[in-house]
């Protein structure tokens, strides 16, 4: 991931930012080793703010589309309400079972269930509401992702789109690969919709946070 905002001032943003809990730091370490892979990980500046996020919303419920190795998850699972449930949905078997044995050594891990498969089909299956929702899957679906999940949003929920600024590629009008014009597209979409209040925050690759209105 090519860096928003400049390394120097990312790293001093994250050591200003509390510490996640150990486990979470061992996550980290084991999900570099997967090489370029890594490039996926949330990071301790954007996993504390989903825990804060969650901490403010107390949500009875949680989706997340696009577990990989589990940081995020661990990381909102932590700040759950008693009782809180969230759903993780991954389609890469590798991935899941990394993920599944981070959630087995955590004390929060009885809080998140692992729902393999495409995720529009998972999102079906679920009643909801839900009371946050992180979207960080693949970029071409987004777009689908925030049609279906919009109406099972809990009044007063946020949606959260991850990587809406795509390492500057949204720019770049000579991009016009599949990922990076269906970005362009949630975030156009998202601006102009009446259903939704949006702000995009420069954290990290871009994170939006969308909030349907009262009236709809």
């Amino acid at each position: 991931m090519d860096e928003i905002v400049p390394a120097a001032l990312e790293d001093y943003a994250a050591a200003s930012t509390t510490p996640e809990p150990a486990l979470l730091q061992q996550v980290a370490r084991e999900t570099e080793a997967l090489g370029d892979r890594a490039r996926m990980l949330t990071g301790r500046l954007e996993g504390r703010l989903l825990n804060f996020l969650v901490g403010l919303l107390q949500p009875a419920q949680i989706l997340e589309i696009g577990c990989f190795t589990g940081y995020s998850a661990l990381s909102m699972a932590e700040a759950l309400p008693e009782g809180g449930r969230l759903y993780t949905c991954e389609i890469s078997r590798e991935h899941a079972d990394i993920a599944q044995r981070n959630f087995d050594a955590s004390p929060f891990g009885d809080r998140i269930q692992l729902c393999f498969g495409p995720a529009l089909d998972t999102i079906a299956d679920l009643d909801g509401p839900f009371g946050f929702v992180f979207v960080d899957a693949d970029k071409a679906n987004y777009p689908a992702y925030y049609e279906a999940v919009l109406p099972k949003l809990a009044e007063g929920g946020l949606i959260a789109f991850d990587n809406v600024l795509w390492s500057g590629r949204v720019l770049d009008d000579a991009d016009q690969t599949a990922d990076t014009k269906a970005i362009r597209a949630l975030n156009a979409q998202l601006a102009r919709d009446e259903r939704v209040e949006v702000v995009m925050l420069t954290v990290r690759d871009g994170l939006t946070l969308v909030r349907r209105r009262a009236s709809h």
